[in-house]
């Protein structure tokens, strides 16, 4: 009788989680204050990190802005002062496990309690598997998934204790679906997926329901790194769009971002078609970039 029960439970929790995406839909979801916030965002000098931290001072938040670029993170720091936000500069390599450590009980000292990570500093090499170096392949992981361990494991504790705080992990659409030439870059992406989902799970089954996670996940960038992005089914988006629809997110404590949002779509349907419609979806798409093939730079 009681897998009966559980089983009609589970089935009015469906129906009841449909009918309250679909008012969702129709009714603006209340947001929160991020006011006075401490608000640590690494990848700040540059792209996301750069425009994130802008919307969060325009916010009064106060900033962690951490860098390997010190000149970068500096410009952004002067602009988020000129938006009226209190911030805090640090020159950290987000690969580097002990000034990781470091850095944040510095932080600690000179700030207090950071209560939202905004997990953001990320590295690609556009290349074909045996044209990537070995230590492109371990710097890509140490960057793109590790740093996101050390950071997060550094600054939880203080959130655990109080039950508050945000969690963002800024990862990819290629974190979800792959793309030839970035094997590393979409391998750790899928870890950092994984990563947010886990924790995430975890928190809920610790009972912390005050700390909230968001992972970001939107398609091509232009920030850089990649160069020449170009595709016939999705937009090159804006690191300003990505901004914006990231502090939407976690305003709204959203679970999992895409930008475009139509994205989730497009990953649901792939889940549903055999191989042969999925290889001729992804001709159709075109997608295509400056990547090193064969030793040689190639638009691929």
């Amino acid at each position: 009788m009681s897998i009966v029960l559980d089983i009609l439970l589970l089935l009015t929790t469906i129906i009841y989680s449909y009918l309250e995406s679909l008012v969702k839909v129709f009714i603006p979801q209340r947001r929160k204050s991020v006011a006075g916030e401490i608000v640590l965002i690494t990848g700040a000098g540059h792209g996301i990190g750069r425009m994130t931290a802008y919307e969060f001072a325009k916010r009064k938040s106060r900033l962690v802005l951490w860098d390997v670029n010190k000149h970068g993170v500096e410009e952004t720091a002067a602009e988020c002062r000129k938006l009226g936000a209190t911030v805090h500069v640090f020159v950290v390599d987000c690969s580097n496990r002990e000034m990781i450590y470091n850095s944040v009980n510095q932080v600690k000292k000179e700030v207090g309690d950071v209560t939202i990570i905004v997990n953001n500093a990320g590295i690609v090499y556009p290349a074909d598997l045996l044209s990537t170096k070995d230590e492109e392949i371990t710097k890509t992981f140490e960057v793109n998934t590790l740093g996101h361990f050390w950071i997060t494991k550094a600054l939880l504790p203080s959130m655990m204790k109080r039950n508050h705080g945000h969690i963002v992990t800024v990862a990819s659409v290629c974190g979800h679906g792959v793309i030839p030439y970035l094997i590393p870059y979409c391998s750790s992406k899928f870890a950092a997926v994984g990563f947010h989902q886990a924790l995430t799970s975890e928190l809920a089954a610790l009972g912390k329901t005050g700390i909230k996670t968001s992972c970001l996940c939107p398609v091509f960038v232009n920030t850089g790194f990649t160069k020449n992005p170009s595709t016939r089914l999705w937009p090159i988006l804006e690191t300003e769009e990505v901004a914006r629809s990231l502090i939407d997110g976690i305003l709204t404590n959203k679970k999992m971002i895409f930008v475009p949002s139509y994205i989730n779509i497009y990953l649901t349907l792939m889940g549903f078609l055999p191989e042969r419609a999925i290889a001729a979806i992804n001709h159709l798409q075109n997608i295509q970039f400056e990547a090193v093939v064969g030793h040689k730079t190639k638009m691929k």
